[in-house]
């Protein structure tokens, strides 16, 4: 008995210091979260302007002016640039990024994938892992991105992708990451990185600009494609990051919500052996005086 009680203390003491651990985790992540939050939210206009612009101008362009970065091709090899987590303790956060890579590498690119023609850069430890074991063809030289991220680091994957498109080493790439909506939200998506769609609904039509342009159009375009494909990128980034948080903080919270249940149940436990030890003692000295006085 008393070696039940001290294997239940124990275990106490054990959730107790886990517990401790996914408080502290959870305010680390907050705080994280904060500064992740106020820069995207502070990115995120500015970047769609200037992507809802990029599209008009590919849009109201003829097909010889339009640029290599705008051309639609046959897409016999793609390009998935993926950005997930350098760490875990996350939730679902990773797996879910990587399951929408895997589906839309079989059923978008069925074809390409039986082929082998479907390479993924991994922006991030966890997909990198997961890509490199699972047999892709895997380019592990941004992996690493995400532990200072800054738009000089994030500009170097976006243009050694433009390069790579130009020179026609993929005629697709696509970005997969999350969209941070809140802490507790997050929107896993699938989006067009190369080559740059064109605006095709009724609203963008009817806002299509007829802009003047200093220097000529294909100069000031050629010029304005890249830098703006950069921004994309690092809006994707910069996303991905408050998501990353934002989940963390949510499965920290909810592994102390669920420490606080073991607890409650290991004390129960604790207390009814304690109990039951006390009234076998008691048996036993009642048992032992009757014993003498007969």
């Amino acid at each position: 008995m008393a070696g039940a009680l001290k294997e239940v203390r124990n275990r106490i003491k054990s959730v107790q210091s886990t517990q401790q651990i996914t408080k502290a985790m959870k305010m680390v992540s907050a705080a994280k979260l904060r500064r992740a939050q106020d820069a995207i939210i502070q990115m995120r206009p500015y970047a769609r302007k200037l992507q809802e612009m990029l599209s008009n101008l590919v849009s109201s362009m003829d097909s010889d002016t339009g640029g290599e970065l705008a051309v639609e091709r046959p897409v016999e090899k793609v390009l998935l640039i993926v950005i997930s987590s350098d760490r875990g303790l996350c939730g679902a956060y990773n797996a879910n990024v990587i399951k929408l890579a895997r589906i839309t590498a079989q059923e978008k690119y069925t074809a390409q994938l039986a082929k082998g023609n479907i390479t993924v850069w991994p922006v991030g430890k966890k997909a990198f892992d997961y890509f490199h074991k699972s047999g892709f063809a895997v380019n592990a030289a941004y992996k690493d991105v995400l532990h200072h991220i800054s738009f000089e680091q994030i500009q170097l994957v976006a243009q050694a992708a433009i390069e790579a498109f130009a020179k026609k080493e993929f005629d697709a790439v696509e970005l997969i990451y999350s969209e941070f909506r809140n802490a507790a939200t997050q929107r896993f998506t699938v989006e067009r990185f190369l080559p740059i769609p064109k605006a095709e609904n009724k609203e963008s039509k009817a806002s299509r600009s007829d802009f003047i342009f200093e220097p000529e159009k294909n100069v000031l375009i050629s010029e304005l494609m890249p830098k703006i494909l950069n921004t994309q990128l690092f809006k994707a980034v910069l996303d991905a990051n408050a998501s990353e948080h934002g989940a963390r903080m949510t499965a920290m919270d909810k592994a102390s919500e669920n420490a606080n249940e073991l607890l409650k149940s290991l004390r129960i436990s604790y207390n009814r052996a304690r109990q039951a030890a006390i009234t076998t003692e008691l048996t036993e000295i009642v048992s032992g005086a009757a014993a003498l006085q007969g």
